[in-house]
């Protein structure tokens, strides 16, 4: 037969061969297993070392601390007016455990409301501290002078900051730096002479400034902990000073967190439908897949113990300029000793890189379990999609040191669970139903703990979006 009469016996829908749809009836088709396109890398789960937890509870045991003030000021906000909460006043370091909320609420009421520019300053070296600012929203600079006369930056304020409460235990004091805005920035301000007005009128608050001048009636090393006597360089046999480590009375104790779903498969799937992968199996691994990666998503923002919640507000700090530089990676790791890994949104990563190649640096990758990994001085950082974006497109960057022995930061989970399918998770039957369903619950238990609170830092206010040139 020609190829004339083969174009006229397919148009007249003559078949002259086994089409394919048909011979797949009889032959063997090659497939994959289910894939699943929500499965991340989840490096911060694999990096953590992991703290086997009987009993489903965590006790952080810790020295004695005396640290004072270490929280920031919130407000009370009705449109585009602010104001201090009076309980809030605690937080400053002159004011804690003041305990009469009438003379806060006098205090709170002589605040009024300023508004700055970018690139204003709001206080300068050597003048009198003549007023207590409580910041609500922006950014300001610390400028100092160094040794030859250059201006040097010591530090950021953010919101929940406050400067200037040095005037509430010294008329006299004068300020130490230089502040300037960075961005608009909206403060609450109370002049020396309001000050002066609630304290002729409360003497018990005159009183309790008085003692919180003199410093804390305990002993206390850098670091805000209850001080261990030591005698050194001593010769001959003087008496030597009795000491003991005091702990604190109320440790902090984590509870095991869980994430749980229930796995239905019907009896009929699992009979016919097992050949050649297992029905059930294959369900289940999906599963425990969709629960890790809720553990990460929690370990990372859940508001009880996610690391993104509980970072020391000592050991939060800001970008000075919006994206991620070089300088303020510096900074964050100057914060602690022995950072094992930096964990950043992937976009802060990028960002992170932007920033580094207008500068002409290349930093070195690391090799990390065979794969290799950005690192800025020696420090892997490790990608986390779990890490928010905020709409206005910043984010965060954290720095860890992990494990026990190191006094850092640890994963918790539990130990020894009944009917447990893998490391962490258990599996455990739950019959079947009237519908011929077989329903299997899966659970796993986990949480995380910061030791000690230098252990944790985070970088906030990380701009990540592309910056017009």
């Amino acid at each position: 037969m020609s190829i004339d009469t083969d174009a006229a016996a397919a148009r007249n829908g003559q078949q002259r061969s086994l089409s394919t749809a048909a011979a797949r009836n009889l032959a063997t088709t090659t497939k994959s297993e289910p894939q699943m396109q929500g499965i991340s890398s989840r490096w911060l789960t694999k990096m953590l070392p992991w703290v086997q937890v009987g009993g489903g509870v965590y006790r952080v045991n810790r020295r004695t601390t005396y640290t004072l003030g270490d929280g920031r000021v919130e407000f009370a906000v009705d449109g585009s007016q602010a104001r201090v909460i009076p309980q809030e006043l605690r937080e400053i370091p002159q004011l804690r455990d003041f305990d009469d909320d009438r003379v806060l609420g006098s205090l709170a009421s002589r605040f009024e409301q300023r508004q700055y520019g970018p690139g204003e300053v709001v206080t300068e070296a050597g003048n009198p501290m003549d007023q207590i600012f409580l910041i609500v929203h922006g950014k300001l600079q610390k400028m100092g002078s160094g040794d030859y006369g250059e201006t040097t930056v010591l530090g950021l304020l953010v919101d929940g900051d406050y400067l200037g409460n040095g005037a509430l235990a010294d008329p006299s004091a004068m300020w130490p730096c230089t502040v300037k805005t960075v961005a608009t920035t909206t403060v609450l301000a109370m002049p020396r002479a309001a000050l002066e007005t609630v304290l002729d009128a409360a003497p018990a608050l005159v009183e309790h400034l008085r003692r919180a001048a003199r410093g804390p009636s305990k002993p206390q090393n850098t670091a805000g902990e209850a001080d261990i006597d030591i005698a050194s360089g001593h010769s001959g046999e003087p008496v030597l000073a009795g000491t003991f480590v005091d702990y604190a009375t109320a440790p902090r104790e984590y509870e095991l967190s869980l994430a749980q779903s229930v796995l239905r498969v019907h009896s009929r799937v699992a009979d016919l439908y097992n050949h050649p992968m297992n029905q059930t199996e294959q369900q289940l691994r999906l599963t425990i897949e969709a629960l890790r990666e809720r553990q990460e998503h929690d370990l990372v923002n859940n508001p009880e113990y996610g690391l993104l919640h509980n970072a020391d507000l000592k050991q939060r700090i800001s970008t000075h300029s919006g994206p991620p530089t070089p300088d303020d990676l510096d900074e964050l790791l100057a914060m602690r000793r022995s950072t094992r890994m930096l964990v950043a949104h992937p976009k802060a990563i990028a960002a992170l890189g932007r920033e580094c190649s207008k500068r002409g640096l290349y930093p070195d990758p690391v090799e990390v379990g065979g794969h290799l990994l950005p690192a800025w001085r020696g420090v892997p950082i490790f990608p986390c999609g779990k890490i928010p974006v905020s709409a206005n497109s910043t984010s965060s960057i954290l720095a860890l040191r992990t494990g026990e022995q190191e006094q850092g930061v640890v994963g918790l989970n539990a130990a020894e669970l009944p009917d447990e399918y893998e490391p962490g998770v258990s599996v455990r039957h739950m019959g079947i139903d009237d519908h011929a369903i077989i329903s299997y619950l899966v659970s796993t238990y986990y949480s995380v703990a910061v030791l000690v609170p230098d252990a944790l830092g985070v970088l906030d206010d990380v701009l990540v979006a592309r910056r017009d040139r």
